[in-house]
C-alpha cells in the first residue's frame, strides 16, 4: 500500500511538471476557484460563468452561494433523465436534464 501512495505521488508530480500532460491551463484556473466544469453553455443557477474549462470544451462555473452542493459531492450519483432512481437528492448535476441520485 506504501508502494502504491508513492507512485500515485510520483505520477501527480510529474503531470505538473511536465508541461503537456497536466491539466489545460483553463481547467487549472477554474478549479484553483473552487470552481466546477459544466457541460453546459451557461452556467445554471445560482452559478456564475468564470471562463472555460478543457480547452475551450466547457464553461467553468463557480458558486455564488455557499449553501449549493454538488451532486457527488453529497455522495450521489449523476443519471441520464431515462434512468429511474430509487431515491432522488438535492444535488447538481454537470449534465443539462440529469438528475442527482442517492440511490439506483
Amino acid at each position: 500500500m506504501k508502494l502504491f501512495s508513492c507512485l500515485m505521488a510520483l505520477l501527480l508530480f510529474l503531470l505538473q511538471a511536465v508541461p503537456g500532460l497536466g491539466l489545460p491551463r483553463d481547467t487549472r484556473r477554474c478549479l484553483e476557484y473552487h470552481g466546477y466544469c459544466f457541460h453546459l453553455k451557461s452556467c445554471p443557477e445560482p452559478f456564475a460563468a468564470f471562463g472555460t474549462c478543457y480547452r475551450r470544451r466547457r464553461t467553468c462555473c463557480v458558486d455564488t452561494t455557499s449553501n449549493f452542493h454538488i451532486c457527488q459531492d453529497e455522495g450521489g450519483h449523476c443519471v441520464s433523465p431515462e434512468i429511474r432512481c430509487l431515491q432522488e437528492q438535492e444535488g447538481l448535476c454537470p449534465r443539462r436534464g440529469w438528475k442527482c441520485c442517492a440511490e439506483l
